[in-house]
């Protein structure tokens, strides 16, 4: 097995313990972590506890440190059942009682005016609190108070010098112990009063230690850290790539007579498994060896663990893809082959699991698009388009208008709001979307006009391919198609003449002022400018658009429609007037709409027209009409 180095955390335990009365520790608190031994070898992964008894009792400090673990639900617990620690805790609650007696004096010094130093003022306000009402927080407290501050007495101990060690007390689950850190109640700060107390006072060979640990810094009383040169404050993040490859490592070598011991012939594992904790990864690792029958191979199996038992969509797309796929997008996007290419090109590479694949993360979405350029020329329409080919169905478009998320807290609406917001319980709009329909193409229509934070947001979305949503859960993006659209850089006076090379020009300008530098890296080429519709795929949108009407009256009305060459070269031309151009397909669909669909109703209508009823429609006085044959 090879040789790993200790994560950051880790190594600043050791350069602080000794020198820091107090460590609070926020993060990735319910994981396990890597225990090494001095040749750098991992001897095992453990819960937080047990690698913190391994930190403190390794190196120069081996043997120095006696123990005692509290939380709010066992207060004082042996994790390591050693012969002397309830004898310990019982010493610790004796020099509590007599701390207490001493406290009682000061106060009644300070009440008649003998001692009012700061020290004093200090430990008879605890004393004043604890006379309010005690339990056994208060009593837990105090004899973490006196673990770290008092010299206890030899004696405890029946063999060895045990009496001269440090004592750490680690305190679980610390986040726990109160109701609500902006309204302490008179125990609850008088629970926290005993340990600034102890963070402050304490004594011993290497300095006697405290061990806090909390879900996140904020939970427990910014005075008690605030301007605490005593306290240290370490974060444990998730696991890194090295670290969950130290893991596999570590579990291929245990299982090596098993089919997971080729977990460790490639880094797949590592890369799928990315932004995971140890946890999820042993879990990961059970599934597969629990049903490796049905399960293919690993990444299955975390495939799997992110989406559940759901069908893998993307592998039954290939086929349907073939070499027509820009034909079939072509039926509805007109005029812009070269955004039909690059989308074709971005949905083989994601059929066959290529995307990214020139980066360290192998969890990025499936493929990403930014469809920028003039409104009306089929951004959203090529997005349907692809839908409906890989899914048949464009029910699995996910569509936000990111015009409804301007505010400052919209990010909340998409994502979930924190804990004690309004809505906290109803998740995000978009995580709850992918979380249901993980293999889903979506759209983010007008992306410029979303507030800022929400593109901080899409940062870790577009880079590792997940989000965590307000709840606490992890929501994968990894099987997704991710479009945005924008306008960006156009008004509604802009020249509809201008040559493409300088439209393109205008709106990457306007994208690169726009969004923030990391935003567009990882974007990076995936950007495709539209052209303002030709004179061709105008001609093709009028008469799909008319041949789509006329369609449809025959079938709901059984009436025939028959529009003559004039008539067609009447819409061509009105078509191709600036105004329409400016508004691309939609303002063909308008002159189509007034000019066609509602004349003809009102003909039919007014005419009685009925089943196998035929109308003509020609140009009469510069002006579409309508004859019944």
């Amino acid at each position: 097995m090879q040789s790993y180095a200790a994560p950051n955390w880790q190594r600043e335990i050791n350069s602080f313990k000794g020198i820091k009365s107090t460590i609070i520790i926020e993060g990735n608190i319910h994981d396990k972590y890597p225990v090494f031994s001095s040749d750098g070898k991992i001897k095992d992964f453990f819960p937080i506890e047990k690698t913190i008894t391994c930190l403190y009792d390794s190196g120069d400090t081996e043997g120095c440190y006696n123990f005692l673990f509290c939380d709010p639900l066992r207060g004082f617990y042996n994790l390591l059942i050693s012969d002397y620690t309830e004898k310990l805790i019982n010493s610790c609650r004796e020099a509590a009682k007599s701390s207490k007696i001493k406290l009682q004096e000061l106060n009644e010094q300070m009440d008649n005016g003998k001692d009012g130093s700061e020290k004093s003022r200090e430990m008879a306000l605890a004393y004043q609190l604890g006379r309010r009402g005690q339990n056994g927080m208060i009593e837990n407290a105090e004899i973490i108070r006196a673990a770290i501050t008092e010299r206890i007495n030899d004696k405890a101990y029946e063999e060895g010098d045990t009496g001269s060690k440090s004592i750490a007390v680690v305190v679980n689950y610390a986040s726990r112990f109160l109701a609500s850190v902006d309204n302490l109640s008179a125990m609850e700060t008088l629970f926290f009063l005993n340990l600034l107390y102890a963070s402050k006072n304490a004594i011993n060979y290497k300095k006697n230690t405290m061990i806090i640990i909390v879900d996140k810094f904020s939970d427990i009383p910014a005075w008690f850290y605030y301007n605490n040169p005593n306290v240290r404050m370490l974060t444990i993040p998730n696991p890194d790539r090295r670290i969950r490859c130290a893991y596999i490592d570590h579990v291929s070598n245990l299982l090596k007579d098993t089919p997971i011991s080729d977990l460790n012939n490639d880094n797949r594992f590592a890369d799928l498994t990315d932004g995971m904790k140890i946890i999820e990864l042993q879990d990961i690792c059970f599934l597969y060896e629990k049903d490796k029958e049905n399960i293919t191979d690993i990444a299955e199996a975390v495939s799997i663990f992110k989406y559940g038992f759901k069908e893998n969509r993307w592998l039954q797309i290939r086929d349907k893809i073939g070499v027509n796929a820009k034909e079939i997008i072509n039926r509805r996007v007109k005029g812009q082959d070269n955004a039909i290419e690059r989308a074709v090109s971005v949905i083989k590479r994601a059929v066959l699991g290529l995307s990214g694949m020139q980066h360290s993360s192998d969890t990025k979405p499936k493929g990403i698009l930014f469809l920028a350029g003039p409104t009306g020329t089929g951004k959203t329409e090529l997005v349907k388009a692809i839908t409906d080919l890989l899914f048949e169905d464009e029910r699995s478009l996910i569509r936000f208008d990111m015009s409804e998320y301007r505010e400052e807290n919209s990010d909340q609406k998409l994502f979930g709001a924190p804990p004690g917001f309004v809505g906290y319980d109803q998740g995000g709009q978009l995580t709850n979307a992918v979380k249901n329909n993980p293999f889903s193409v979506l759209l983010f229509d007008e992306i410029e006009k979303a507030h800022p934070s929400i593109m901080d947001k899409f940062l870790q979305i577009l880079e590792d391919g997940r989000m965590t949503d307000g709840r606490g859960n992890t929501v994968y993006f990894s099987e997704t198609l991710i479009f945005f659209t924008s306008n960006i850089g156009l008004t509604d006076n802009f020249d509809p003449n201008i040559p493409y090379t300088e439209l393109e020009a205008r709106v990457k300008t306007a994208l690169a002022s726009k969004f923030k530098p990391e935003v567009r890296n990882r974007i990076g080429e995936n950007v495709v400018v539209f052209n303002y519709i030709d004179e061709q795929a105008s001609k093709e949108i009028i008469d799909m658009k008319i041949d789509h009407i006329i369609s449809n009256i025959n079938k709901a009305l059984g009436v025939e429609i028959d529009v003559d060459e004039n008539a067609l070269r009447w819409f061509y031309e009105k078509c191709r007037q600036d105004e329409t151009r400016l508004y691309g397909g939609r303002g063909i669909g308008n002159i189509i709409e007034r000019y066609f669909l509602n004349t003809l109703s009102e003909f039919i209508f007014d005419n009685n027209c009925d089943e196998n009823s035929k109308v003509e429609v020609i140009v009469n006085a510069g002006a579409i009409d309508f004859l019944k044959r």
